[in-house]
């Protein structure tokens, strides 16, 4: 009997029906081990020394694999054909090894493209040894990225407060997204115009025909830039006649792309399905691990990570086949077509995506599939099969016309564009983005019958005002596109590094589009500003060059380490004697559209137009960076920073307090302003004003006075309880509107409730919430709202609602969560910062805790909270550095 370890337990169920009896098929759950949350986990004064861990998980898996292994007759590793597939296998067999279970019996490597059992049967046949020069860029990439990570986040978290993280590749990524942002708001709009002219054959046709030139001067498509030239140039074609002076037809052979790859499945997938890139691979991983067709289950598509744009010589034969069987022999080429990869860089050669069987057509295997799987498995079938298809026939017209008034002469052309054989676009066509030409041809439309020098009747002119529009932001697939243009990252890992910006929320999604938030645009400010070489494109791509170089056996890995950590390592160094108002010195000046954006009045955006004498500056706090006068705390005026339409955009677009009236009662005037956390009213002046935020879904434009003077009278007497006799009021707190009477507090359905609910619906609401008994932490243990993992010493992190709001529960430690976070969106990295803060401040005992679910034992706490938050800032930073942050 034979041990077979491949990574998932769909393929091992799949794999151990193909082997047979004489194999036994288990599934590592991906990678068994790895670099331990906490510092010292890569040694770069140990010659990058690096210290796995396996979770208690993988330790069960493990001793599974160890135990049938002690038994078995040899071991056969068949984890997947790509870098990260060759690093599992090795932790597998440096693991067994460990354990002293091979004792010299036979050790195989197998690779498999497909989930099928031709493909897995003839990959048995052909076994080899473990490649070592790919395991070792595996290493490099896994310490480097541990290592920027590790080091580089806590600068960011001394020196910018409110940023999350950085990484080697996703700081990169962050910055041509704000880069992008730069180029738009720097864009200047100018004018021009398009004049044509839309004409009649003598056969009664019309077409429309473009002006291309004036008076002797070729003009180019943004040639006219005011509406006098226009004006002139269309009076000229109104009074011109017109004749053609050529006509030539051209025939162009377009040809098909090649089959998918990693990154060319998610553009496409982005365009024509509106999958993101994490969704298209988790839809892919489906299909290629397998799926029940008539109680086989089978992998419809070969292995999704790839650079490769070839496909088996079997592959290309069976889809000649499916050719000539479904579209007929004229859609056949006489020869296979070959491919060859252009991407930058690219790494293992591989398969291109392409079906596993051509035979199973998307309407063939519909009813085994859902609604994304279907969609997906047919974009993958139609690009295959399209590869190997005939080149489509298009017929492109041009005609030259000639505009003569008098001597006075202009020219026109008219294209257009005829398909005569569709060739591979009947199976697929591309969708590209952000307005490019489709694959059809057509793009220019269909002219009539036009005869070179026949005359044409004049219909109608039309000259057309336009602004040149600035450049589109990114889309995922787009920015995919253009880091594979660069070199930058490994397409395999784009979608992980694309959700890792999501979730740092240093972008957002709005309508396809990436936007950077004002903390993305922070933290790239800064690393622009002082680590500059790491978020160079050109050092990036020249890096991840000497990685692929390691896989190929010309590089050793240590060195490649050695020369990136030396220079690392003093750029870390030199920060340590960074003072924060160098930072925002720098950050003012390359963020300046951003912080000061211009004013309609044309004044100074850097004078505070409150106190019109102090300096407006960003200003650093515990929950980010905002805006503020240097006259603080004369003056109190503050703004959020916000990446769209400027600083004042989240406050509700208010460059200064807006005058609402006077309170009837004390005669203090009454301001609407913007501040660091949004809009909100303001009744007097100085430290001693009260002031009330705007709740949720209030809007800045839609507050009068009367809503003023009700927000900020808050909170609102209803009545007298009837049995208690002590008074019901309501108001709008931390958590929402609330009823309040003796002490008990209860939630009411909307903020509009405080302003109107009567005495008797009060009375009910209290009763009812009596009624459902105490909650939060007293009277047991609060349920946990959300499961974040594990803590580093041990112990799960929960995130609880209590009785005061929400907080994270770690064994004995509960840390309420900050004013206005959501308990659904706290991470692990907050949450362990917000544990040992807690621990710091109130002085109680850190509890340790060996495994999750296990006893702890008190031990006293580190006196110092800094140390605290250090040594928690840390743990958190090396989550980024794992494969997802590649």
């Amino acid at each position: 009997m034979n041990v077979v370890v491949v990574e998932s337990p769909a393929k091992a169920k799949t794999i151990n029906k193909y082997l047979g009896p004489g194999y036994k098929v288990f599934a590592s759950f991906g990678h068994v081990r790895d670099l331990p949350a906490k510092d010292g986990s890569v040694l770069p004064d140990q010659d990058f020394e690096m210290l796995w861990e396996v979770d208690s998980a993988s330790s069960k898996r493990m001793k599974d694999i160890a135990d049938a292994v002690k038994s078995a007759d040899g071991l056969i590793l068949a984890t997947d054909p790509d870098r990260e597939g060759e690093a599992i296998s090795w932790h597998v067999l440096d693991l067994l090894n460990k354990k002293r279970v091979i004792n010299g019996k036979p050790v195989k490597r197998v690779v498999f493209n497909a989930i099928t059992k031709k493909a897995v049967l003839d990959a048995m046949a052909e076994p080899r040894d473990i490649d070592v020069p790919l395991v070792d860029a595996y290493l490099a990439r896994r310490a480097l990225d541990y290592l920027v990570g590790f080091n580089l986040s806590p600068v960011l978290w001394r020196k910018l407060p409110g940023a999350r993280s950085a990484g080697r590749v996703q700081s990169v990524a962050l910055r041509l997204v704000c880069d992008r942002e730069s180029e738009i708001e720097r864009f200047v709009s100018e004018e021009y115009w398009n004049i044509s002219a839309l004409l009649k054959t003598p056969r009664g046709d019309e077409f429309e025909a473009r002006l291309v030139a004036a008076n002797g001067k070729k003009l180019q498509a943004r040639s006219v830039t005011n509406g006098e030239d226009a004006g002139r140039l269309k009076t000229l074609l109104e009074r011109a006649s017109y004749v053609v002076e050529s006509v030539e037809a051209k025939p162009v052979k377009r040809n098909p792309g090649p089959p998918f790859t990693t990154s060319t499945l998610q553009q496409a997938a982005s365009s024509k399905l509106g999958f993101s890139a994490s969704r298209t691979m988790q839809v892919a991983q489906r299909l290629y691990e397998g799926v029940d067709i008539g109680g086989e289950t089978v992998g419809l598509i070969t292995y999704m990570r790839t650079d490769g744009v070839q496909m088996a010589p079997e592959a290309i034969d069976a889809a000649r086949l499916a050719i000539g069987d479904q579209f007929g022999a004229r859609y056949l080429p006489e020869k296979p077509r070959f491919y060859s990869t252009k991407a930058k860089n690219a790494q293992e050669a591989h398969e291109a995506i392409r079906p596993t069987d051509f035979n199973r057509s998307p309407d063939r295997v519909r009813k085994f599939l859902d609604g994304d799987q279907l969609r997906l498995y047919d974009l993958v079938w139609k690009r295959g099969i399209a590869s190997q298809m005939a080149s489509a026939e298009i017929e492109r017209t041009t005609a030259e016309i000639l505009a003569d008034n008098n001597g006075e002469k202009a020219g026109l052309r008219a294209v257009g564009s005829v398909i005569r054989f569709d060739g591979f676009i009947a199976a697929y066509t591309d969708q590209k983005e952000d307005g490019e030409p489709s694959d059809e041809g057509d793009e220019d439309g269909r002219l009539p019958e036009i005869n070179a020098r026949e005359n044409l009747a004049k219909q109608k002119i039309n000259a057309s005002q336009h602004f040149t529009e600035p450049p589109p932001r990114y889309s995922e697939a787009t920015l995919i596109k253009k880091m594979e243009e660069l070199g930058i990252g490994r397409p395999s890992t784009y979608a992980a590094t694309l959700t890792t910006l999501r979730d740092r929320d240093y972008v957002t999604i709005d309508k396809r589009k990436l936007v950077p938030q004002a903390k993305g645009r922070l933290v790239t400010a800064f690393l622009e500003s002082f680590f500059t070489r790491y978020v160079e494109y050109d050092f990036t791509a020249d890096l991840e060059e000497k990685l692929d170089r390691i896989s190929a056996g010309e590089l050793n890995w240590k060195d490649v380490l050695r020369e990136f950590w030396t220079a690392f390592f003093a750029q870390i160094e030199d920060t340590k004697e960074l003072r924060v108002t160098n930072v925002l010195d720098a950050l003012n000046e390359t963020l300046a559209p951003l912080v000061f954006p211009k004013r309609e009045d044309g004044s100074d955006p850097r004078i505070c137009q409150v106190c019109g004498t102090g300096n407006l500056s960003l200003k650093l706090g515990k929950y980010g960076a905002f805006v503020g006068c240097s006259n603080y705390p004369e003056c109190n005026y503050t703004r959020q920073l916000s990446s769209e339409g400027g600083a004042e955009a989240e406050a509700g677009g208010l460059n200064e307090p807006k005058s609402l009236g006077t309170d009837p009662v004390t005669g203090e005037p009454l301001t609407l302003r913007s501040g660091r956390f949004g809009p909100y009213i303001q009744r007097g002046d100085g430290k001693d004003a009260k002031r009330a935020s705007l709740p949720k879904g209030w809007k800045p434009e839609d507050i009068d006075y009367e809503k003023a003077m009700a927000l900020i009278s808050l909170p609102r007497d209803i009545g007298k309880h009837p049995e208690s006799g002590k008074m019901i009021s309501s108001g709008i707190g931390r958590y929402g509107p609330f009823l309040l009477h003796d002490g008990a507090y209860a939630n009411l359905e909307s903020v509009e409730d405080v302003f109107t609910v009567g005495l008797n619906r009060a009375v009910t609401v209290l009763a009812e919430k009596q009624a459902k008994g105490p909650g939060g932490r007293t009277g047991g243990t609060a349920a946990a709202l959300k499961d974040l993992g594990e803590h580093p010493n041990g112990g799960k992190i929960t995130v609880r609602d209590g009785k005061y709001g929400p907080y994270v529960n770690w064994a004995k430690v509960n840390a309420t969560l900050p004013k206005g976070n959501d308990p659904q969106a706290i991470t692990l990295e907050e949450a362990l910062v917000l544990i040992a803060a807690k621990s710091g401040k109130s002085g109680t005992k850190t509890v340790k805790a060996k495994t999750a679910g296990a006893k702890t034992t008190k031990t006293a706490a580190k006196p110092k909270t800094a140390k605290a938050k250090t040594s928690a800032s840390k743990t958190s930073t090396a989550k980024t550095s794992k494969k997802s942050e590649e």
